[in-house]
């Protein structure tokens, strides 16, 4: 058993221990597995992340990526090959969604891997792959993760999934164009009037709303995330 596979198994055994975590739980047992592997090299960390995220238990995935994500060696080392390992085998909205704000995003964002990848996904005949080409143009577009604003990437990725009606996608693309028009409003305004005809209703009204309101559901009261 090499250092990495060592690693994986010490992890899961810890998660184990603690079956049925909420989130707050989790990330206080990723913190301890962050401190354990601080001095560790990036790539190592991307093998044990890659792995345990393979491991088809609740909590692994969440754990595998925030491990990549606040390593500084790890997330900066991320490629193409890395996120393949890393996403395979997504199977919720929630894998994606974690996946893709920690991991893809980031690296799409500092040029860790290119355009062809994300648009790789988008033209995938897996949902999730689909769901995480959009949901990875959300870092492009948040301050929180040090984005400025991309129209022209987002938005590519938006006309290439606008007429796909998979239910996880339509709600993927609603919120990608939502984030954009925190940044560029003029730009999604201009893209919702060409494609108005082509675009999901719930994405017309969800994004709409954001635009005039601020808010995703303004009757909810809610803001949209």
């Amino acid at each position: 058993m090499n250092a990495a596979d060592k690693l994986v198994a010490a992890i899961a055994a810890q998660i184990a221990s603690s079956p049925g975590a909420a989130v707050a739980e989790l990330r206080r047992l990723r913190r301890g597995f962050s401190r354990t592997l601080a001095a560790e090299p990036g790539r190592l960390v991307i093998a044990v992340a890659a792995s345990l995220s393979q491991v088809p238990r609740p909590g692994h995935r969440f754990i595998a990526y925030e491990l990549v994500q606040k390593h500084p060696g790890a997330a900066s080392a991320v490629g193409e090959r890395d996120l393949l390992r890393l996403g395979s085998g997504m199977d919720s909205w929630e894998a994606v969604d974690c996946f893709s704000i920690y991991l893809s995003g980031p690296a799409w964002l500092r040029g860790g891997i290119g355009d062809r990848v994300v648009h790789g996904w988008a033209r995938s005949p897996d949902v999730w792959w689909r769901r995480a080409a959009l949901v990875s143009t959300v870092p492009l577009n948040s301050r929180t993760h040090g984005g400025r604003g991309d129209p022209t990437r987002t938005l590519r990725v938006g006309r290439m999934l606008m007429d796909d009606r998979e239910p996880m996608v339509v709600k993927a693309l609603s919120w990608a164009l939502r984030e954009l028009a925190k940044r560029e409003p003029a730009a999604v305004r201009s893209f919702l009037g060409e494609y108005s005809g082509r675009l999901p209703a719930l994405v017309l009204r969800e994004v709409r709303n954001k635009l005039e309101t601020g808010l995703k559901n303004p009757r909810g009261g809610r803001a949209a995330r």
